[in-house]
């Protein structure tokens, strides 16, 4: 068994993160529609992989049905939905809208999942360990090349819409580990029914799942608002500039009268 940070894990997170540095420089000569179409490409090989390995994996107890666990609903798996919608929706407010969830999401979520590795891509197959580690590394290249791109680059508006994005899903996740529990599987999409993994120093629940809740909550609004900070910071300064501007021609007739 390799264990979390083990030397196998440790070797598989810096070779993710060179393919995450090459992977973003290669990117940058493609069009939004290229690097979407690729996307698109790889994560449809990537849950094709997933389904027929966990199917055979869980065979003896599951027969050939997909274990509930290995459903779509994590944070880095649902990205494929948002990379299809991409793909082919017509609608630029939508693509912004999407984008600016994805790109703080796929980044930082992309990362974690590195990181705090699930059991099964650590000590499975080689290609459940491939699928896994190459997925995550390619949804930060895409988050890379998005946060780069003068058309979906992060905004003021993209950070609002994000937090928005972000409260739909939490509400919806809980609505889904809800309906997919059955006493026995062990249901935690998007990590709102308790934390990735056991001992982690701040995501645990040991003051119960609202406490949890509430820091898991607060870490995932601190980390966007980090990702964003550039534009907030700009339009924070933008304002401050016009209320400047704007009281600097009444001090003028100020001292015009004196």
């Amino acid at each position: 068994m390799h264990g979390l940070f083990g030397t196998k894990h440790l070797i598989l997170v810096a070779v993710s993160l060179a393919l995450v540095v090459i992977g973003y420089i290669f990117s940058r000569k493609l069009s939004f529609k290229q690097m979407t179409k690729t996307m698109l490409g790889i994560g449809i090989v990537s849950e094709i992989i997933k389904i027929f390995y966990y199917i055979i994996q869980n065979e003896d107890t599951h027969g050939g049905v997909l274990p509930k666990t290995d459903l779509p609903f994590h944070l880095c798996s649902i990205q494929i939905l948002f990379i299809i919608a991409l793909n082919f929706s017509q609608s630029e407010k939508l693509k912004h809208f999407l984008t600016s969830f994805m790109m703080p999401s796929c980044l930082i979520g992309g990362l974690a999942a590195l990181l705090i590795a699930t059991d099964s891509s650590r000590n499975g197959l080689w290609i459940i360990t491939v699928q896994y580690f190459v997925y995550h590394a390619a949804i930060m290249v895409y988050a890379l090349y998005l946060s780069t791109s003068k058309e979906y680059g992060p905004s003021l508006n993209g950070y609002f819409s994000c937090l928005k994005m972000l409260l739909i899903i939490m509400f919806v996740s809980i609505y889904i580990n809800s309906i997919l529990y059955d006493g026995v599987s062990n249901i935690n999409f998007m990590y709102v029914v308790g934390p990735p993994q056991s001992g982690l120093p701040y995501l645990n629940d040991n003051g119960g799942w609202f406490s949890y809740i509430t820091r898991y909550a607060a870490l995932i609004i601190v980390s966007v608002t980090l990702f964003y900070i550039k534009p907030i910071v700009v339009s924070i300064k933008n304002a401050l500039t016009k209320n400047g501007n704007e009281e600097s021609p009444l001090e003028d007739k100020e001292e015009a009268l004196k």
